[in-house]
């Protein structure tokens, strides 16, 4: 393997301009978010709001590993199709 001797690299003020332009670029769409999710939040009746954040532990757990169950078939109209009287 051929050894080089490393590479200087240099900081200019165009690329720091560039870069502050970006990151203030980022900061605002991210407030505009916020500011659009707490105003969504706000629109929405206080029932609403409190019944989505109430979830079993379980159902956390679901959701964030991206599992969903699928209910068991069970009682007789698995056995005998859709056949009920």
């Amino acid at each position: 393997m051929l050894r080089r001797k490393p590479t200087r690299l240099e900081l200019k003020l165009d690329d720091i301009e560039e870069f502050e332009s970006i990151r203030k670029d980022l900061e605002s769409r991210k407030k505009q978010r916020e500011d659009a999710e707490v105003a969504a939040a706000g629109e929405e009746p206080a029932g609403i709001a409190l019944g989505s954040e109430h979830k079993s532990r379980e159902q956390l757990i679901n959701d964030r590993i991206g599992y969903k169950p699928q209910p068991k078939a069970g009682g007789r109209a698995a056995h005998f199709g859709t056949f009920e009287f």
